[in-house]
């Protein structure tokens, strides 16, 4: 069994102190201050030291305690205490980890590096202006050669006895010694840049637990020079996380974590709900899109760019020593985001935090109600959008492209919808966010920012019928033949369609059945096969007419036409050109379950739709003879006309 010694002069070495015992690890934490003892956990599992040691001393209590493994949490800048303790690990051979705070990349035209207070000094003696200085009350005393130091020098010290005194003797005494326990938050930095209209900011690179990229991001904002006194040797160790890694594989320590899967809003800071906030505060890492990662993330928090569900899953997985993450989801999680798929892979032990959707948020913009509002998301994945449009008399959509706006009010121009009202919501909830309001036909050409919605509202899609059984008289036609009204309902209906259904049409002529099963199922997709050149014509303006969106023509001739297109669920066959057996053949190897309609209106067509239902595995075969009388006015009599008889077979594979 390993016993422990800390040395523990920085918050890191407080937190692996209280990992220690928090798991039940005894362990000696040294500090070389009462002070710096006040500030560690109570445990029972600690025994805690405030003596200042020499290497002689260390290499004592090491032989003295039997300690196996010394962990080195001193400060970055204690390079005396750091050589010291390697030095007597490496006299009494005992394992030696050396914890750093993590170095920011914060080298810029804006920040003046030196090696030394007082070479800091020795700069700002040459310039005007407040100065700030947070380097520790050891090192004021470099401070009093600036010219007018009394006046000029501000400087935050720990609120100690000891430290006032000392000070004061120095000559920094009231507004000018500010006494104050850190690390300071960025608001707070910023505060007293701005209250003490510093002009220059001195401090120590003291990584992210010692609220470094803080000062560096409120000097920033206050518009004051920071000068950064560099660390005074280069080192080589372990970050906390990676180090508490290690201490949990050598003790056998079970590191729980716990997931959060966080919706943040349209994206600003201002758009997260508070729990959504609190829970990337608390989290050791953050994972997500660049985009979000980058708006909630705080100044050296970790983070891990990533989308995929398995690339986060494996990630978590090899990285045992976060405890708590975050895993930063657009908007809501329940509205169009990946965390369906993210508990999938992660499993239901994760924690759901909601959020504000782009859909909320834009319709409020918009001072309107959402409770009647058909939703959608175009963002990688198609979707029928032109015919839930066509349907729906409100309807909102994510699109997730600089030209999908443009495309689909093109498309809605396209399939006589010009003239519907479409609202565009673009960079919502950050500072260049953008709402237009117009016409489709006005937003043909418009280019937006990626993240964009839409809301269009359709006053004429209350006239749209919801059941199929359309009038011959609203398709266009010309001479080609149709499939008519009765046969064609009673044909679609045999089919069995559901909304997402992927259909083949083959032998599709006009498009009257194409136009009737793209309309029922808006959320699949029909293709209509056809080889003449007079009925293609008629396919494309029959689409456009009826804005089916979901309907691709094929030109050609089946089943060679077939081959390529994707897998069917269903098919109707109104024409074969006597290739029904290889069509059906190719139907079932697409798809062994397809469900398939023939219609037949000679023997011949009977013969071989008997003969396929025959020769190849199907169940649930059913054929209906179905014959027609449509009423003719004769003078002031209506005679009934009959109509040629169609024989329907309708079937399912069965293997």
């Amino acid at each position: 069994m390993e016993k422990i010694l800390v040395f523990a002069g920085t918050i890191e070495g407080r937190k692996i102190a209280e990992f220690l015992n928090d798991n039940g690890i005894s362990a000696c934490v040294c500090v070389a201050t009462e002070y710096g003892e006040s500030l560690l956990p109570k445990g029972e599992h600690l025994h805690i030291s405030h003596e200042r040691l020499t290497e002689e001393e260390m290499e004592a209590l090491i032989d003295g305690e039997g300690f196996t493994l010394v962990v080195d949490a001193t400060h970055p800048y204690a390079a005396v205490v750091t050589e010291n303790i390697k030095t007597a690990c490496s006299a009494k051979n005992v394992t030696y980890l050396r914890l750093l705070r993590e170095s920011e990349n914060w080298e810029s035209e804006d920040v003046v590096c030196v090696d030394s207070v007082q070479e800091a000094a020795a700069y700002l003696s040459g310039t005007t202006g407040n100065i700030l200085a947070t380097t520790g009350s050891k090192e004021l005393k470099s401070y009093t050669v600036i010219p007018g130091f009394e006046e000029r020098v501000y400087a935050r010290v720990l609120s100690l006895p000891e430290v006032v005194k000392s000070c004061a003797e120095l000559g920094f005494t009231g507004k000018h010694l500010i006494c104050m326990q850190g690390p300071f938050s960025l608001e707070m930095n910023t505060a007293m840049l701005q209250q003490y209209d510093i002009r220059y900011m001195v401090t120590k690179e003291t990584g992210k637990n010692g609220g470094f990229p803080e000062k560096v991001e409120a000097a920033k904002r206050a518009g004051a020079t920071l000068v950064v006194i560099g660390r005074p040797i280069k080192e080589e160790g372990l970050s906390f996380t990676a180090c508490k890694k290690v201490l949990a594989e050598k003790l056998d320590i079970y590191l729980h974590q716990q997931i959060s899967l966080v919706g943040i809003g349209p994206g600003s800071r201002e758009g997260q709900t508070v729990e959504a906030r609190q829970c990337f505060e608390e989290a050791n890492l953050i994972i997500g899109a660049k985009r979000m990662t980058e708006s909630v993330a705080k100044p050296g928090q970790p983070v891990f760019a990533a989308y995929k569900p398995e690339v986060i899953r494996d990630y978590i997985a090899e990285h045992p020593e976060y405890e708590k993450i975050a895993v930063a989801l657009s908007g809501d999680v329940g509205f169009y985001s990946g965390a369906r798929k993210l508990i999938e892979v992660l499993g239901e032990d994760v924690r759901i935090v909601p959020g504000i959707s782009s859909m909320v948020a834009f319709l409020a913009r918009l001072k309107l109600p959402w409770e009647d509002v058909v939703p959608f998301s175009m963002h990688g994945k198609p979707a029928n959008l032109i015919g839930h449009i066509r349907k729906n008399p409100k309807v909102y959509a994510i699109l997730g492209t600089a030209d999908g706006v443009s495309k689909l009010c093109e498309k809605l121009v396209f399939y006589g919808m010009g003239d519907v009202r479409v609202f565009v919501g673009e960079n919502l909830s950050y500072p260049n966010e953008r709402i237009l309001k117009g016409k489709a036909e006005d937003f043909t050409e418009l280019v937006t920012d990626p993240l964009c919605v839409v809301y269009i509202e359709n006053d004429r899609a209350f006239e749209h019928i919801v059941t199929h059984g359309m009038s011959d008289e609203l398709f266009l036609r010309d001479k080609v033949p149709m499939t008519k009204e009765e046969v064609r309902t009673a044909s679609v209906s045999k089919l069995h369609l559901q909304k997402n259904s992927v259909i083949y049409d083959v032998g599709a002529g006009t498009g009257s059945v194409s136009i009737e099963m793209a309309l029922a199922a808006t959320d699949g997709h029909v293709y209509a096969i056809e080889k003449k050149d007079t009925a293609v014509e008629l396919l494309y303006r029959n689409k456009q007419h009826f804005g089916t969106d979901n309907l691709t023509i094929v030109e050609g001739l089946a089943p060679g036409a077939m081959e390529d297109l994707p897998v069917p669920t269903h098919a109707f066959i109104g024409g074969s050109s006597g290739n029904l057996d290889e069509i059906v053949g190719l139907l079932l190897q697409k798809n062994p379950h397809v469900r398939i309609v023939i219609n037949a209106i000679t023997l011949e067509t009977v013969q071989e739709a008997l003969d396929v239902m025959k020769k190849y595995p199907v169940k649930d075969t059913e054929i209906v003879s179905m014959s027609v009388a449509r009423s003719k006015s004769v003078g002031n009599y209506h005679m009934m006309m009959g109509q040629n008889p169609v024989y329907i077979f309708s079937f399912e594979g069965a293997e």
